[in-house]
């Protein structure tokens, strides 16, 4: 609905001409009365499962508890509590606010194309704002343990289940549950330490794009979660999210990746990719929920809208499940090469076992270790103390939602199985690729290099003799040129996308 006509000037309305002076706007769980410069706001005696309005005590206390909370960030918005009277009845409470002007909602604004980016600055830094002011408590931290997280899913996709068939395709839904359960089930180190960092905040909890209003004096942003002081406390990334998510939906892919990445820089939290895409897919189902919903009450373009934002949860949780991968193969095969365009591609952390093997002997990754086959620091005790200290380096950072590539020969099975035990501990994809080249080419290739090289055609060509069967792994040549590799490595990752946003090149 729109209020063409109507300007807002010094923080009131004036009616324009043709403009309409009232009107009634309802969602599942409220009623808006837009009369002149004020907006009226109701609850409806409804219960929904997440909320529940039948009293009018109930009423009252969520009307107040609006008005305090949105105050937070638009206290020149929210007025009071005022009172409907009625002749024959107790009187219903009702949110009084200033009337905002349609044509500065800021979903109106991206549908139409117009320019949003110092908005969403600003938005960014208000929203950074309020989460480092924001109380913290052992009951809000509470919020966002592994066991809380998969208790607000779990409510979520409960409440979906009945919709399956009718609204959504239950495959997808269904996938969008395994999915979110492995995410969960691997990333308690992650969320413990967002825990201990103070990342959970009491936060806005339904940051939508209808619900903020660019004016020139700075972003509004209204409709908080009053109801559930549970759903509010979150991980402010979570938070963040949201309102990328919705950005997203609306066909603003990258508004939304400045947005996040605006409110990371300004936040200084540079949470991993993974857990930002979990999110947004999160925040996606959520409001798939909600638009069953109002299938249920009626509403004929719910079930398109809910199908649409699983898709997109769907498509998030893909591309932030978290991966193990092996880059493997003989000397000079082109191993680094391919786990540096996929660390690229991906932001994914490269652990090469040439400088693990080097710092465990303590010597500098230039300096040269040659020596001969399984001798120095390449005897089979060095070997096992490489991978060891490779694979424990790779279960911590997948434990915090970073995904590995894992650089090195891998010719024993030994290590692969050790490689595959650590994935599936920390519910980890593993992708396994072994890199070719003739070996002519590899020979020019270790001739080539600058300085003395650890290996030579005669230990590569011992190396292969030993080097067990992999029949696993993906075969990639590298004999094409790095963009024609990487298209045969992509297509070994699926859908998976790259990150939303990334740091800056100098964080430690």
């Amino acid at each position: 609905m729109r209020n063409e006509g109507l300007g807002w000037a010094m923080g009131t309305w004036t009616g324009g001409a043709g403009g309409p002076w009232a009107e009634v706007r309802e969602t599942h769980s409220g009623v808006v009365v837009l009369v002149g410069e004020r907006a009226y706001k109701a609850k409806k005696p409804v219960d929904l499962g997440f909320l529940d309005f039948t009293s009018l005590a109930a009423r009252q206390r969520a009307c107040s508890r609006e008005v305090e909370l949105n105050r937070r960030l638009s206290p020149d918005v929210y007025l009071g509590v005022g009172r409907l009277e009625q002749p024959d009845g107790p009187a219903e409470p009702v949110v009084v606010m200033r009337r905002m002007p349609d044509d500065r909602r800021l979903a109106t604004l991206v549908r139409h194309r117009e320019p949003v980016e110092a908005d969403l600055r600003d938005l960014a830094h208000r929203i950074a704002a309020l989460h480092a002011r924001s109380a913290r408590s052992p009951e809000i931290d509470a919020a966002g343990s592994r066991d809380s997280l998969r208790a607000r899913w779990a409510d979520t996709f409960r409440q979906v289940r009945p919709f399956h068939g009718p609204v959504l395709d239950p495959t997808q839904a269904q996938d969008v549950e395994r999915l979110t359960l492995r995410f969960l089930a691997g990333r308690g180190p992650l969320l413990d330490a967002r825990v201990r960092r103070g990342c959970i905040v009491d936060g806005h909890g339904d940051l939508i794009a209808e619900d903020v209003f660019c004016l020139p004096d700075g972003p509004r942003v209204l409709d908080c979660l009053e109801f559930d002081d549970r759903l509010r406390h979150l991980d402010r990334i979570d938070d963040a999210a949201f309102l990328a998510m919705d950005l997203e939906r609306l066909g603003a892919p990258e508004e939304a990746a400045r947005f996040l990445g605006w409110y990371q820089e300004l936040s200084g939290d540079w949470s991993p990719p993974a857990l930002v895409h979990h999110y947004i897919a999160y925040r996606a189902f959520v409001r798939a929920k909600v638009a069953c919903l109002r299938h249920a009450q009626g509403s004929r373009r719910a079930p398109a809208q809910a199908r649409a934002l699983t898709a997109l949860a769907h498509r998030h949780l893909v591309s932030g499940a978290v991966a193990l991968t092996l880059v493997g193969g003989l000397p000079a095969t082109g191993k680094t090469t391919v786990a540096g365009l996929l660390a690229d591609r991906f932001g994914m952390v490269v652990i090469g076992s040439d400088r693990v093997r080097k710092e465990l002997a303590g010597l500098t990754p230039e300096r040269s270790a040659r020596s001969g086959y399984r001798q120095g620091i390449y005897s089979a005790e060095h070997t096992r103390a490489t991978y060891a200290e490779m694979l424990r380096r790779a279960e911590a950072l997948l434990g915090m939602g970073e995904p590995v590539v894992l650089d090195a020969s891998w010719a024993d099975l030994a290590n692969r199985s050790r490689a595959r035990a650590v994935a599936e501990l920390c519910s980890a994809d593993l992708v396994e690729l072994r890199c070719e080249a003739p070996p002519h080419v590899a020979a020019a290739r270790m001739a080539g290099r600058p300085g003395p090289s650890d290996a030579d055609p005669v230990v590569a060509a011992r190396m292969a003799e030993d080097m067990a069967p992999w029949p696993e792994a993906t075969s990639v040549a590298t004999t094409a040129p790095p963009e024609s590799t990487m298209m045969r490595v992509v297509d070994r990752f699926g859908r998976r996308q790259p990150p939303i946003t990334r740091p800056p090149a100098a964080r430690p």
